[in-house]
């Protein structure tokens, strides 16, 4: 086996072992997260009626002239703060953190971090 498929046989079972333990409905929606290596993007998401509630993204429109790399803490930070804000107006405060198939650590955590500090509870 080459050490590529070691690697995405790792995230996947990474990922079902985080998802099967969370599920987000109106109370508490999930928050999921997806780095690429030139991107970060989240999104609020309602498990129950299968609807995204709030998202954001280095690629969106509002936010590209701000951030002049999208694969770096500096961009996540960003991300996590305009997430919180879209959410706040939407009316969200509690969310439960799905981190996916990646670890706690870097961007993921940046991410978190400033959501946590602009006003949203995990």
């Amino acid at each position: 086996m080459s050490q590529q498929t070691a690697l995405n046989r790792q995230r996947l079972r990474r990922k079902f072992r985080v998802r099967k333990r969370l599920h987000g409905d109106s109370v508490r929606p999930r928050l999921t997260v997806h780095r690429s290596h030139k991107n970060i993007s989240a999104q609020i998401v309602n498990d129950d009626t299968r609807t995204t509630l709030v998202s954001a993204s280095t690629l969106d429109k509002d936010l590209v002239g701000g951030i002049a790399y999208g694969g770096n803490k500096t961009a996540a930070e960003a991300i996590g703060k305009a997430l919180a804000e879209k959410a706040k107006a939407a009316g969200v405060t509690k969310v439960r953190f799905d981190r996916g198939p990646f670890k706690f650590h870097g961007r993921v955590a940046a991410l978190a971090a400033a959501a946590r500090e602009a006003g949203l509870d995990f």
